[in-house]
């Protein structure tokens, strides 16, 4: 006996929404990126292009420091990580995209009268030789010391450009990422940390009560980021396997590209065509 044709309406009825609903899942794509704090900022107003570009993709960007986004490529938790920093000799299992150059300064409050401080002097307040202002300059009181905690690739950057090892540093306080650095030293005009520059003038020009001071004898500014002479330069890098699937492929191409150097030069980074 045959099924009704009500009945066997319904079912191709069925099948076909089963089939549209089988072939949108197959176009939805999730591209995870993990990794540093400096970077994360950007790479969200870069999802947010490239989402917008290409319906269907959706990119998690998730912070947690250079190291979690290294470790969570080699782990299969993400597909990209964000590294601000170059990818050492013991790292070549993954491959590299830069997407830009940023720099690291020293933040002080800005009721700091400190134009500037010695790289001997800035040793000497991490290390604990220097710890009250008036020993320094015009300003006084109790230095409160702001460190990155370990894994943080700003971290390295620091104690590379000092020659100091962690074991060095004697610090008052411990944070992640840059946000929770600017927030203490804003709040403490005894402070001092370090932060991306690219953070320290997004921060000056929203009028946040901080300033950057070099490391080095040149000012800390995108500018001299970009033109190279600022000494404590670093890599802004996605990191990922080689021979990454296809819609990562793409999005690399994407975050590396002239249509973001907008969004880069928005974040006071310079492109890394430079």
């Amino acid at each position: 006996m045959s099924a009704p044709k009500s009945v066997i309406a319904a079912l191709t009825a069925a099948l076909v929404l089963a089939g549209q609903a089988v072939s949108h899942a197959q176009q939805e794509v999730r591209i995870v990126v993990t990794g540093s704090s400096t970077i994360a900022p950007l790479m969200m107003d870069i999802a947010q292009r490239y989402e917008a570009a290409h319906p269907g993709v959706q990119v998690d960007v998730q912070t947690g420091g250079s190291s979690r986004g290294l470790s969570d490529v080699r782990r299969k938790l993400a597909d990209i990580g964000m590294v601000s920093r170059a990818l050492g000799k013991d790292e070549d299992d993954v491959a590299a995209t830069r997407i830009a150059w940023d720099g690291v300064a020293l933040i002080v409050h800005a009721r700091n009268p400190l134009d500037r401080l010695s790289d001997d002097q800035v040793r000497a307040i991490y290390t604990g030789q220097v710890t009250r202002w008036e020993a320094l300059g015009p300003w006084d009181g109790p230095i409160t010391v702001v460190s990155k905690a370990e894994g943080r690739s700003t971290l390295g950057i620091f104690l590379d450009y000092l020659d100091l090892d962690i074991r060095d540093i004697r610090a008052h306080t411990i944070i992640g990422d840059n946000e929770q650095a600017v927030k203490v030293v804003a709040g403490n005009p005894r402070a001092v940390g370090y932060i991306s520059i690219g953070a320290a003038e997004y921060h000056a020009s929203a009028k946040t009560p901080i300033r950057a001071l070099a490391l080095g004898a040149v000012a800390p500014t995108s500018a001299n980021v970009a033109n190279g002479s600022y000494p404590v330069r670093r890599e802004l890098n996605l990191v990922t396997y080689p021979d990454p699937a296809a819609p990562v492929e793409a999005f690399l191409r994407f975050a590396s590209g002239q249509q973001v150097h907008d969004l880069i030069a928005d974040h006071y980074f310079s492109p890394a065509s430079n």
